[in-house]
């Protein structure tokens, strides 16, 4: 029997919204800063996003090495400071991955702690079978619903083909799925897939491709299946982007919305996609294969005052070398596109 998620939490899921990758807050020697950490969730919140993915990439997933053994921590404060926000429609995402045994053991300690739905990232399955993997999905569906993950082989990922997702989408208990493969042909082969299932109307896709932001979200992606043509939109982003300049991403996806729904100004956005692309590369670091993507998150928000440090767990992880300046480039070039006077608000209270 698979998990069912919240006739609510289904809802906003498929109205689409922008749903940051929670990142983690630590002092300058790597201890978390507790307070920190539960001010950058209701900075999320305050800004407009529909919910939090928490224990996810951005999250570092070193949290879950005994050393640190943070996963539990991070997820319940987060969880803690939404029950005070008491916003009963944000979605509360928990990052889920390793071998089914401590995939099960994260899922029963998200669903402890109130969470929705548990991002599966199968990334450490890198020599399981698809039916192997199809196995392990079905498990853990069975303890909490599913927010499929493809996640892109340069951060940790593996390459999933057009026959899993396929398959995946037919799993009770998958309710959304986020695409972050950082590629074309990947990501029609989730989405075809998806549109081919009988369940396509019950999943909600999300796109992580930080990449292809704003032109994911105007595409009507459509396939035909025995004849008849389908078409799904990717509702809203579930995104390290979003993890910075959140109260203007809220604006961006509205705007999205509403030209999908008017057909105007998709032109304008997608020029404002370049922009956001832009952003992107310096942000993620993409000059130097990601190696500063997370580095470049944390300087953006220490900037803001929303972090302590720029500190990851792994003390190696560091901005690249010209990476700062290319922020400072495009946060010049951009400044429509930031929301550095929002969050000086909403630090001052």
């Amino acid at each position: 029997m698979a998990a069912k998620l919240p006739d609510n939490i289904y809802q906003s899921l498929h109205e689409g919204k922008v749903l940051p990758a929670h990142p983690l807050a630590l002092n300058a020697d790597g201890t978390l800063n507790e307070e920190y950490q539960r001010q950058l969730t209701r900075y999320y919140l305050a800004a407009g996003a529909g919910g939090v993915a928490v224990g996810v990439h951005t999250t570092q997933f070193e949290i879950r090495q005994p050393e640190h053994n943070l996963f539990e921590t991070v997820l319940k404060l987060a969880g803690e400071e939404l029950d005070k926000i008491g916003n009963n429609n944000a979605i509360r995402i928990a990052g889920i991955c390793g071998p089914t045994a401590q995939a099960l053991k994260e899922a029963e300690i998200a669903v402890k702690y109130g969470y929705h739905i548990g991002l599966l990232s199968l990334g450490a399955l890198k020599n399981a079978s698809e039916d192997e993997l199809i196995d392990h999905v079905k498990q853990v569906a069975a303890v909490i619903p599913v927010f499929g993950f493809y996640l892109q082989p340069a951060v940790g990922g593996r390459l999933l083909s057009y026959q899993f997702w396929r398959r995946f989408a037919d799993i009770p208990g998958v309710y959304a799925i986020k695409i972050a493969a950082f590629n074309r042909y990947q990501t029609l082969d989730a989405v075809r897939g998806t549109i081919e299932s009988d369940r396509r109307d019950e999943i909600a896709l999300y796109t992580g491709n930080d990449d292809n932001i704003v032109a994911d979200l105007l595409t009507p992606f459509r396939f035909a299946k025995n004849g008849k043509e389908y078409t799904k939109y990717f509702t809203g982003g579930l995104l390290g982007h979003w993890a910075v300049w959140t109260h203007a991403a809220v604006k961006l996806l509205a705007q999205i919305k509403e030209a999908r729904t008017q057909k105007t100004n998709q032109d304008t956005l997608l020029q404002t996609g370049v922009a956001v692309t832009d952003m992107n590369a310096a942000l993620f670091d993409v000059a130097n294969h990601f190696h500063g993507c997370i580095p470049g998150i944390h300087e953006v928000l220490h900037r803001q005052g929303l972090l302590p440090s720029v500190r990851c767990l792994n003390p190696k992880e560091v901005l690249s070398p010209g990476q700062a300046e290319e922020l400072e480039r495009v946060m010049k070039a951009y400044p429509q596109l930031t929301d550095d006077a929002f969050v000086r608000n909403f630090i001052a209270g």
